[in-house]
């Protein structure tokens, strides 16, 4: 019997992680699972889609630039998706539908909840940047009950608009960097800046002693935001590799119904056993 066929698709994609993950999940769980990797040219990545479903892939993971086309593209949406506008995760239905599922914002907090012992539950949290990224993770880290979100980022209105747009009866408010105050528990990064060397200009005040910050990007050395943060005598700082590999662990879970176990893979990765 052959394994099952899934695969990660974006353009580009030979440096995604994804396929090292998912192998390591499948030999972990006994999962008969084969996963690769899809360039899919950036004027077909419905028809790469269509072709790889029709040769009887079960799921796909999608990432950039794709993750807003897959939402487009799916026939039904899961809440999480949904919400996110975004999807990082497909699969069809015993029907034949199309599902889009984003599990970026529950691997962020079990990252951050399960992995890393952060509460988040009636903590202030401020979230940098209004992208996508951090459309993705809202409605999960809005469930985790923070007493109030503040999402910042350099145009004030895109950080407004998006705060606008969940209702979940906790505070949230957008506001440009210049205009955040105030000692937040947590704080993530999700804007780009790291893979530019650079850091949004923040008031070093925002940070005490016990503030916990988190980068959604990840690297062999401490990112820019991580190192500031850290350079403010914050509590700890955390990158955002536990997160791709939860969130992996998430599709995972979706498409098989076994979730596998993640300390492993992250200590593989980490250790640089990841690369192929």
């Amino acid at each position: 019997m052959s394994d099952d066929l899934y695969a990660v698709i974006g353009h580009p994609i030979s440096h995604s992680k994804s396929p090292r993950i998912h192998s390591l999940f499948a030999a972990q769980t006994g999962e008969p699972v084969e996963y690769t990797a899809i360039q899919a040219p950036l004027d077909d990545f419905e028809g790469t889609v269509q072709r790889f479903f029709e040769r009887g892939g079960k799921g796909l993971n999608v990432t950039v630039p794709f993750k807003e086309q897959a939402w487009k593209l799916a026939d039904q949406l899961t809440p999480a998706a949904e919400s996110a506008g975004a999807v990082n995760t497909l699969f069809r239905d015993a029907d034949g539908k199309l599902w889009g599922e984003n599990t970026d914002g529950t691997g962020l907090v079990r990252d951050l909840t399960v992995n890393h012992d952060v509460t988040i539950n009636g903590r202030r949290v401020l979230v940098l940047g209004a992208g996508g990224a951090v459309r993705g993770i809202l409605a999960p880290l809005l469930a985790a009950q923070p007493a109030e979100v503040v999402i910042a980022n350099r145009t004030a209105s895109k950080a407004e608009a998006l705060a606008a747009g969940f209702d979940a009866g906790i505070p949230v408010t957008g506001c440009g960097f210049a205009d955040v105050h105030g000692v937040f528990a947590l704080i993530i990064n999700g804007t780009s800046a790291s893979l530019q060397g650079d850091l949004p200009p923040l008031d070093p005040a925002i940070v005490d002693p016990a503030t916990v910050g988190y980068d959604m990007m990840y690297g062999a050395e401490v990112t820019p935001f991580n190192g500031w943060v850290l350079d403010q005598s914050a509590a700890r700082a955390i990158d955002g590799l536990g997160m791709l590999v939860e969130q992996a662990a998430e599709s995972f879970y979706c498409w098989r119904g076994v979730r596998p176990q993640t300390a492993t893979v992250m200590a593989a990765l980490r250790d640089g056993t990841s690369d192929t």
